[in-house]
């Protein structure tokens, strides 16, 4: 869906609500030209408690150290983040929708270094279905290994969701795409499995499951957590430090992925290789059904993981 075709008119930037067309950016603005920027993605859903932010806090703690490694000072507090998310989703009377926090180094100076610069920051929220389509969430999608490998961590922080690294994001996503695929998968430097573009990975095999640890490049997801934590609490074994190759794609149970956009989405193949009896795995199934469930409020538990509007 094109942001011309919802019905949303206001912008929270830099302390004032702003009509969605004046959220504007001078063209020199440093964040622009270095991909000096962080941000976050998270998921508001329509529950019988009215909408329910999910994981807030955990994104706004990602949201505040990504910036770290880039001594970045956010001017405004987890609070005033918070209440102007509320009342943003409050004045465009939204039930669910995707949310973005971004921060980025503005228009002073055009060094590469930020020093002289401004941080602006700005909160948009607006309606959002399923990332790779609804239809994905039931039958699986098709992926391919991409040609291109995700950066390592001695080179770019991977623990910090910034702006410019979703170049690699961009270049692997679109090279599926041209290829025939819904999506891929991004290998590290040394050729094991590290994530999708915007997902983070799992694998099932022999009633256990296996995700890519934080040192093999991943971004540590909120939505990983909450799988990892779902998933244990149904009695499952997760080794969510593991290393896994290439290869083990091809001969895994089931495979699926996680995020905030890609919420639960199974992994039908991998380069045409079919995965499990090609389609949603059981252990993938319930473990979906359950985060629907949480999420949507059918099942009580982990009220602490929301902020209700």
């Amino acid at each position: 869906m094109g942001f011309d075709e919802m019905d949303v008119e206001t912008i929270w930037q830099d302390g004032s609500f702003v009509d969605w067309d004046d959220a504007t950016v001078h063209v020199l603005t440093h964040g622009l030209h270095y991909g000096s920027g962080v941000f976050e993605g998270v998921r508001c859903y329509d529950t019988e408690n009215g909408p329910a932010i999910f994981r807030w806090e955990e994104h706004l703690d990602r949201f505040y150290e990504s910036t770290k490694p880039y001594e970045m000072d956010i001017p405004f507090s987890r609070g005033e983040l918070t209440e102007a998310t509320l009342e943003l989703i409050r004045r465009e009377e939204l039930r669910s929708c995707y949310i973005r926090p971004v921060a980025f180094y503005g228009y002073g100076s055009l060094g590469v270094s930020p020093k002289d610069n401004p941080v602006n920051v700005a909160i948009a929220a607006w309606p959002w279905g399923a990332y790779l389509g609804e239809e994905a969430l039931e039958q699986g999608v098709d992926v391919m290994i991409s040609s291109w490998r995700k950066h390592a961590s001695s080179q770019i922080p991977t623990n910090a969701k910034t702006t410019g690294l979703y170049v690699n994001s961009l270049l692997a996503g679109e090279e599926a795409r041209r290829n025939g695929y819904t999506e891929a998968i991004v290998l590290n430097k040394e050729g094991n499995v590290a994530e999708g573009p915007g997902e983070n990975i799992f694998l099932v095999r022999d009633g256990e499951i296996y995700t890519p640890g934080l040192s093999e490049s991943i971004l540590d997801g909120i939505t990983r957590n909450t799988v990892i934590e779902l998933a244990r609490e149904r009695g499952y074994t997760v080794h969510d430090q593991a290393t896994i190759s290439r290869g083990e794609l091809n001969t895994a149970d089931e495979l699926f992925f996680s995020g905030t956009a890609a919420e639960v989405t199974p992994i039908r193949k991998v380069d045409n290789v079919v995965i499990g009896d090609g389609s949603r795995g059981p252990v993938t199934e319930e473990l979906q059904q359950a985060f629907f469930d949480l999420v949507e409020r059918r099942d009580d538990a982990h009220d602490e993981w929301f902020t209700y509007v």
